[in-house]
């Protein structure tokens, strides 16, 4: 559960970036089971691109981990300090 890990930690560490705005969007998509649109994960740099994929691989593998829940709060989190992205 690498890649959990690695978005909480992105996340918390800066949660009014423009890709923690994204990350977090896709955290509450992916738990939500509401619809993400993919084309926002193209404006990332290609090294978070590549975890966002890991990400949803991860998530897929183990629905109910526990490390899931604390990132599930640092994208909440992140969701209050952040203005909707745009696309």
């Amino acid at each position: 559960m690498q890649a959990i890990k690695s978005v909480r930690k992105l996340i918390q560490a800066d949660p009014a970036s423009s890709r923690s705005a994204v990350l977090a969007a896709l955290v509450l998509a992916l738990e939500s089971e509401e619809p993400f649109n993919l084309t926002r994960l193209y404006g990332l740099p290609y090294e978070d691109f590549e975890l966002a994929l890991k990400l949803v691989q991860e998530w897929r593998l183990d629905r109910y981990y526990s490390a899931k829940y604390r990132l599930l709060d640092a994208s909440l989190l992140a969701g209050r300090h952040t203005e909707p992205a745009i696309g």
